[in-house]
C-alpha cells in the first residue's frame, strides 16, 4: 500500500486540529491560556455579624494570566492579577445576604480562535469562604 505525501501530510494536520489538550505536540497552541489551579483563599472564614462594608479576597494557586477573575458563589469580580499565582478581588457585605458557605473559583477564559485543537483556560477546583 503506496501513500502520497500530501495524504500524510494532510493526515497529520487533521490529527492536530481534532486532538484536544495536544498542547505539547501542536505548533498552533503556541499562545494557548493554561487552566489555573486553586490551592488556598483567604479570608477562609468570616463572622456574618462583624463583615465590613467590603473586604479583599486572596486566591492563590497557580497559572493566572491577565484574563483570569476570581468566581464569588457564581460572581465574576472584578481581579487584580497580582502575579501568576496570586490573584485579588473585593467581596462586598451585600454579596453575602446570610451566613453559610461560599464556593470561590479562578476562571480563565479560552484563548483567541488562532489555537485550533488546543485545550486553553478553564475553571479551578473550589475553595469555601464559611461564613458563621
Amino acid at each position: 500500500m503506496r501513500f502520497n505525501r500530501w495524504a500524510l501530510q494532510s493526515l497529520w494536520l487533521v490529527a492536530l486540529l481534532l486532538l484536544p489538550g495536544c498542547n505539547a505536540l501542536n505548533p498552533l497552541c503556541g499562545s494557548a491560556r493554561p487552566s489555573p489551579s486553586l490551592s488556598s483563599i483567604s479570608p477562609t472564614t468570616m463572622v456574618f455579624s462583624s463583615l465590613p462594608p467590603s473586604f479583599v479576597l486572596t486566591a492563590t494557586g497557580g497559572h493566572f494570566v491577565a484574563s483570569s477573575v476570581i468566581v464569588f458563589n457564581g460572581a465574576e469580580l472584578a481581579t487584580t492579577v497580582v502575579s501568576s499565582s496570586q490573584l485579588t478581588a473585593n467581596v462586598t457585605s451585600s454579596m453575602i445576604p446570610a451566613p453559610g458557605p461560599f464556593k470561590v473559583e479562578v476562571k480563565t477564559p479560552s484563548g483567541n480562535s488562532g489555537n485550533l485543537g488546543c485545550s486553553s483556560g478553564g475553571t479551578s477546583g473550589t475553595q469555601t469562604l464559611t461564613v458563621n
